[in-house]
């Protein structure tokens, strides 16, 4: 930035999630200086100036934030979607700079302590035991099973699952643990019900609500977040009013609206079948792809300038909204292995109504089913003045994008062999859910070996196709065979099994392919075919790699 007279803003992060955060501060004409403990941050080089400082230094920070408030220009500090508003706030409160109180971010961080605050206020939220060091076993929480443990100071579902037992709180234990920096540990009851996400500014005792998104949580016992939908949908107003009331009073009870506070706050709440209890809330604006991007598409507001202003000490404006369009975020996963290829993101990208893809898997990376929010393989934001519209793009769009594995993979080949028996296992779940009825059936089938030459076939198996099931990202039977054809390059026609010897020449699949559709889906039925095609010494009609 050429002009020395510029302020000067302070971002904690460079990643994805603080994009939008560089680019609007850069168009208010601020001198942008990004702080990062990785050096190959995604938006490192789209600041005016980078410094590799991790993110947990406090002091560190300040002492840069110092050295910057020396030269007389440094108007603020500011992040969004990580884990470390504590961080700011302690150099804000340290350098007089505008903020939220050290203390109300500690709240606002330590889950443990959020959930003190707000069972003194009378705040709706979970019965909850903070543990330091495992508790031996046959461990029940006094509010009993089920339950939730996680770690007390992580974001992005991170150690987070659903325990139903003292043996399922053994299985969780160690996982919650490791993901805990300060070494502490929340179990907590579980909350039934739907959930949202709420983002919202704060500004001496004033808040604003930007925006109420549905959040679709999926694959039991983890709380993997597929998408969210802004603006939530189907409920009633009343429904509406008590959620964000109830999120008013836990950002109350955190000491967000205390004097002359300023900032954002972000929050996941659960309407239950008693009414709104507030999952969590944070002293940031939120990361997954919903302040930088789902608010502002839905809406036409930049909530992160209104976030920007505040950070420089003036009261955020321009947050009415100007457009009621819907902004569906959806998420795309992969089964374990290693990434060969990655095919249909032209296609989806030039989907009408799909606005940004942000892919996480490439060619030579490693994926795994998700655990948590930060392992999946991509994300697709799709926004229309009509909600199904908005919702099927993004859908639509996420289906279109196929992940291609190397073969052979040990992780890939123990996924597939999990599935093997009967009844499957509870995690991770099948791509497709079938019946007992489906599993004898499929025993039935015959399982040739494939051979070598001609064209491969696939022994037909009607039970799985007139089911009706939809794979993960809720591709039918149908779609997932055109996805292995595509990955493959091979036609894979059905045909029946002929009765006595195979046709010469015509090499067949038939329960392994089957099997590896139902186990992994598409994935799992292309990793079979090209590792059963390269132990064959290839099959005619297969398509250049």
């Amino acid at each position: 930035m050429s002009s020395k007279k510029a302020r000067q803003i302070i971002i904690l992060g460079a990643g994805v999630m603080q994009g939008p955060v560089i680019a609007v501060a850069r168009e208010m004409g601020l001198e942008t200086i990004a702080l990062d403990g990785d050096r190959g941050a995604v938006n490192a080089g789209k600041a005016d100036r980078f410094e590799p400082i991790d993110l947990k230094d406090k002091e560190g920070i300040e002492a840069l934030a110092r050295s910057l408030q020396a030269g007389g220009r440094l108007g603020g500090i500011i992040t969004a979607g990580t884990d470390f508003s504590a961080s700011v706030a302690w150099v804000a409160e340290r350098l007089g700079l505008p903020g939220i109180p050290y203390e109300t971010a500690l709240n606002a961080s330590d889950k443990g302590r959020m959930r003190r605050r707000f069972r003194d206020s009378g705040v709706a939220s979970p019965e909850f035991t903070v543990l330091g060091a495992y508790p031996g076993p046959g461990y029940t929480p006094p509010s009993g099973y089920p339950a939730v443990i996680k770690p007390v100071d992580n974001m992005g579902a991170r150690g987070c699952r659903r325990i139903d037992s003292p043996a399922d709180f053994d299985a969780a234990w160690g996982e919650a643990f490791a993901f805990s920096r300060s070494g502490a540990v929340i179990v907590e009851s579980y909350m039934e019900g739907p959930e949202y996400s709420v983002d919202a500014l704060v500004y001496h005792g004033e808040i604003t609500i930007c925006g109420l998104a549905d959040r679709h949580i999926c694959f039991p016992p983890f709380f993997i977040e597929m998408g969210h939908t802004m603006p939530a949908a189907g409920r009633p107003a009343a429904d509406e009013s008590a959620l964000i009331e109830t999120f008013t009073q836990g950002a109350r009870a955190l000491g967000l609206l205390e004097g002359d506070a300023a900032g954002a706050a972000k929050g996941d709440i659960k309407l239950t079948p008693q009414g709104p209890m507030i999952g969590e809330i944070a002293a940031r604006l939120s990361g997954g792809y919903m302040s930088g991007w789902t608010y502002p598409y839905a809406s036409g507001v930049e909530v992160i300038r209104g976030a920007i202003m505040a950070a420089l000490g003036e009261k955020p404006d321009g947050l009415v909204p100007r457009r009621s369009w819907t902004c569906a975020e959806r998420a795309f996963i992969s089964i374990p292995g290693r990434v060969r290829a990655v095919l249909g993101l032209r296609a989806a990208a030039a989907a009408p109504y799909v606005k940004d893809i942000f892919l996480r898997a490439a060619p030579g990376s490693r994926v795994s089913f998700p655990e948590n929010n930060v392992s999946k393989a991509g994300n697709i934001l799709a926004a229309a003045p009509e909600r199904e519209a908005a919702v099927n793009a993004a859908e639509d769009a996420a289906r279109m994008i196929l992940i291609a594995l190397e073969a052979p993979d040990p992780e890939t080949g123990a996924f597939l062999e999990s599935g093997a028996a009967w009844p499957p296992p509870a995690w991770p779940p099948a791509a497709f859910a079938v019946s007992p009825a489906i599993a004898a059936s499929l025993a039935s089938l015959p399982d040739p070996s494939p051979g070598s030459g001609g064209t491969l076939s696939l022994i037909p198996f009607p039970a799985l196709g007139a089911s009706g099931l939809r794979d993960w990202a809720g591709r039918s039977v149908s779609e997932s065979l055109d996805a292995v054809r595509a990955l493959t390059g091979l036609p894979l026609p059905e045909k029946p099994w002929p009765a006595g010897r195979p046709v010469s020449g015509q090499p067949f699949l038939g329960r392994r392919f089957w099997a590896a559709l139902i186990r992994g889906g598409y994935q799992g039925a292309a990793y079979l075919v090209e590792s059963l095609c390269a132990g064959a010494g290839g099959i005619a009609g297969a398509a250049p790699r």
